[in-house]
C-alpha cells in the first residue's frame, strides 16, 4: 500500500491576471520507505504540489485526491490539518535561515513541535530535542541546543530543519531543495542524513530538486513536471539514463556531464508557457525539438511502457540521447601571454569576539598564491568557508588584507592612491551568485547596467542609453525592457542583467561568485553558453567560483582546490579531475553527484496507451 496517493491533483490560484494553474491533474504513487523524486525546471509546479498537498496554499483552490494513510488531505479541515503536520508528515524547506525564527534557540524550536502533538515535560522534550541532534550530526548537541540559529553553519541549520522535522518520527517527509547551494561535501551529507533516516527510522522521502545528478544517485522513483504537468514518471535509473520524453532529455541534455569540456552546451529552447492559458495541445510542443503537428493540435495521450515508465507525449519510441554539440577546444595550447591578475603570499587575518567574550585572531586566507593568465578561466572550488569568496573580494579590492600583495595588470595594488585604485577598479568586476539580491528593486534595469558608465564618467545622457541598449542585446536581454524592474524578470534574465553590467567598462577580469548555483539545469546551460560566448568574442578573464564540479569541468581551464585558507591543489581541468594529487580533491570528486550519462533507446515496448482526463 503506498504512503501517500495523488489522483488527478489540480491547483488553481487566482491572481488579478486571470486564474493560475500551478498544477493539471498529476497523479502519482510513492511507495513506503523509498525516495519519491520530483524533478523540473523553476515554475513547474514542483513546490506548489507539495505545499497543496500539506495544506499550505490557502488561496489555492484544489480538487482532486492526495489519500495519506487512507485519509484524503485535499479538503481536510485546517484542525484536523495540523495534527497531521509535522507528527504524520513533515518538511524540510530550501532555505533554512528564513525558516527559523531568529529570536528563539534552536532547542526551543524544535522542542515546539514535540509541546504541539505530545504531553511532555520540558526535560523530557529537552532530552529528546538533544538526542535528535546528535543523530543529525550536531557536534556536542547538549552546549549548542541553546545557540541560536545564526550561529550556525548553512549546512548546519539544514541538519537542524532536519532534526525538526524527523522528531517526531513522521512517515512522510517532504524535503524541498535542501541542498541548493550547498557545496558538494555539505550536499553529499546532508543527502547520506536522509537516507540514514530513511533506514533508520522507516520514513518516506519526497525529495525536490533540480539536480539531476543527485536524483540519479539516491532516487527510486522520479516524476518530472512541466508547466505544471506530469510529463514522465517512473523508475530513476530508467528515466534518467534513458528518458522517453523529449522534455526530460532536453533536461538532461542541458548538464554539463553529457559533454565534453568547453563544447557548447545544448539548453532548452525557449520559455515556459503562461500557466493563465490552457494549452490546445501538448504543453512542451512549443520548445520540442520532436513536435509535430499533431503535438500542438491535441493533447497527448498517456504512454505506458514495460520498464514502468510513463511518458505523457504522442512518440511512442525514446528520443534520441544527447552528444556533444561541439568539439572541445584545446585549452592547453592556449598561449599565456599576459598576467591579468597575481597573488602572493597573501594572508588575511580578522579579529573576532570582544565585549563580553575573548578575543581572539582568525585566519582566513593562510598563505595564498595564484596567477590568473589573460584569456582563461580559472576555477576556484572548495566546502564553505574555506575562503573562495573571501580570496575573490580581496582581488576585486572589496576586502582589506593583512599582508601579500595582489598585482593587477603588473601594477601592486596596495601601492596605488585612491584615484588611481578608481581607475583600477573599472578592469574587474563581479558577478555575484544572487542576481535579485545583488540589483536594487527600486531602481528600473536600465539605470542598474548603466550605474558602471555614471560611476566613472564613461558616457552620459542618449550615448549611455544607446551603449546599455547594446549590453543588453549582447547579453540576450530585450533592449525595450530598458525601463522594467528586476522584479519583472526571470531568475535567468536577472543573472543576465548582471552579466551586463559587469561588461559595461570592458574589464580585463570577471570574477563569477557562485553565478549558476541557483538556476535549474536549463537556464544554468543558457548563462554558461553566454559566458563562453562572450569570452571568446571579447577576449575575457574569468575567475569562476562554484560547488558544482561538473560546471567547474565544463567552463574552467585550470581549476585551484580550497581548503581551510589554503590552495592544496591547481591544475589543468582535465588533469584534476582524472588524477587528483591531494586527498581533499578526491574528497570533493568523491562526494559530487554527476548526473548519468545518456544511453541509447533501451529497447522498452509500448504496453498501452491511455486518454486522460483534462
Amino acid at each position: 500500500m503506498a504512503v501517500l496517493e495523488v489522483r488527478n491533483l489540480r491547483v488553481e490560484i487566482p491572481t488579478e491576471d486571470g486564474v493560475v494553474q500551478a498544477v493539471r491533474n498529476v497523479s502519482f504513487s510513492v511507495r513506503p520507505g523509498t525516495l519519491f523524486g520530483i524533478a523540473g525546471e523553476s515554475g513547474s509546479g514542483k513546490s506548489v504540489l507539495t505545499q497543496s498537498i500539506m495544506g499550505l496554499t490557502p488561496a489555492a483552490e484544489v480538487s482532486g485526491e492526495a489519500l495519506f494513510e487512507g485519509r484524503n488531505l485535499v479538503g481536510m479541515p485546517q484542525s484536523e490539518m495540523r495534527k497531521l503536520r509535522g507528527g504524520k508528515i513533515a518538511m524540510v524547506f530550501q532555505d533554512p535561515l528564513s525558516s527559523l525564527h531568529p529570536y528563539f534557540t534552536i532547542g526551543a524550536q524544535i522542542a515546539e513541535a514535540l509541546h504541539f502533538h505530545e504531553k511532555i515535560s520540558p526535560a523530557q522534550a529537552r532530552a529528546r530535542v538533544i538526542e535528535m541532534l546528535s543523530k543529525v550530526g550536531i557536534p556536542d548537541p547538549a552546549a549548542r541546543v541553546d545557540d541560536y540559529p545564526h550561529q550556525f553553519s548553512g549546512g548546519m541549520r539544514q541538519r537542524v530543519m532536519i532534526a525538526m522535522a524527523l522528531v517526531l518520527k513522521p512517515a512522510l517527509v517532504i524535503a524541498d531543495e535542501p541542498t541548493t547551494a550547498l557545496d558538494v561535501t555539505v550536499q553529499a551529507q546532508i543527502i547520506e542524513l536522509l537516507d540514514s533516516m530513511r533506514r533508520e527510522l522507516g520514513t518516506t522521502i519526497i525529495l525536490i530538486t533540480h539536480d539531476l545528478g543527485l536524483l540519479s544517485n539516491v532516487a527510486d522513483d522520479v516524476m518530472i513536471m512541466y508547466a505544471g504537468n506530469r510529463m514522465e514518471y517512473g523508475p530513476a535509473d530508467r528515466i534518467l539514463r534513458s528518458p522517453a520524453h523529449p522534455y526530460t532529455t532536453g533536461l538532461c541534455r542541458s548538464s554539463p556531464a553529457n559533454y565534453e569540456p568547453g563544447a557548447k552546451l545544448a539548453p532548452i529552447k525557449g520559455r515556459p508557457p503562461s500557466l493563465l492559458a490552457t494549452p490546445r495541445g501538448c504543453v512542451f510542443a512549443p520548445r520540442c525539438s520532436e513536435a509535430t503537428p499533431q503535438c500542438a493540435s491535441a493533447p497527448p495521450p498517456l504512454r505506458v511502457f514495460d520498464d514502468g515508465v510513463e511518458s505523457l507525449c504522442w512518440l511512442e519510441a525514446a528520443p534520441a540521447g544527447a552528444k556533444p554539440v561541439n568539439a572541445a577546444p584545446d585549452f592547453a595550447a592556449k598561449a599565456k601571454p599576459e598576467k591579468v591578475a597575481e597573488v602572493r603570499n597573501l594572508h588575511l587575518t580578522y579579529d573576532v569576539g570582544g565585549f563580553f567574550g575573548e578575543r581572539r585572531k582568525l585566519d582566513v586566507l593562510k598563505g595564498i598564491d595564484l596567477t590568473v593568465w589573460r584569456g582563461e578561466t580559472l576555477g576556484l572550488v572548495g566546502e564553505s568557508g574555506c575562503g573562495k569568496s573571501t580570496l575573490a573580494r580581496a582581488i576585486a579590492g572589496l576586502t582589506p588584507t593583512t599582508s601579500g600583495s595582489i598585482e593587477l595588470l603588473g601594477r601592486d595594488v596596495g601601492a596605488l592612491t585612491p584615484s588611481e585604485w578608481r581607475a583600477m577598479r573599472r578592469q574587474v568586476q563581479v558577478v555575484f551568485q544572487d542576481p535579485y539580491g545583488s540589483l536594487n528593486p527600486r531602481r528600473r534595469v536600465g539605470s542598474i547596467i548603466g550605474d558602471p558608465f555614471r560611476l566613472h564618467g564613461v558616457a552620459s545622457g542618449e550615448e549611455r542609453k544607446a551603449r546599455v541598449r547594446t549590453l543588453m542585446e549582447m547579453v540576450g536581454l530585450n533592449p525595450e525592457h530598458y525601463n522594467r524592474f528586476p522584479a519583472e524578470f526571470s531568475g535567468g534574465q536577472r543573472q543576465r542583467i548582471g552579466i551586463a553590467r559587469a561588461l559595461a567598462l570592458n574589464p580585463s577580469l570577471i570574477i563569477c561568485d557562485e553565478p549558476v548555483s541557483a538556476l535549474d539545469v536549463s537556464i544554468q546551460a543558457q548563462v554558461l553558453n553566454l559566458l563562453r560566448e562572450l569570452q571568446q568574442e571579447l577576449g575575457l578573464t574569468y575567475l569562476f567560483i562554484s560547488h558544482d564540479l561538473s560546471v567547474v569541468r565544463h567552463l574552467c581551464d585550470r581549476i585551484a582546490v580550497m581548503q581551510a585558507g589554503r590552495i592544496v591543489e591547481l591544475a589543468e581541468s582535465e588533469a584534476l579531475f582524472r588524477n587528483p594529487a591531494n586527498d581533499y580533491t578526491r574528497v570533493l570528486l568523491n562526494a559530487s553527484h554527476v548526473p548519468p550519462k545518456l544511453s541509447p533507446a533501451v529497447g522498452r515496448k509500448l504496453l498501452e496507451t491511455r486518454e486522460i482526463t483534462r
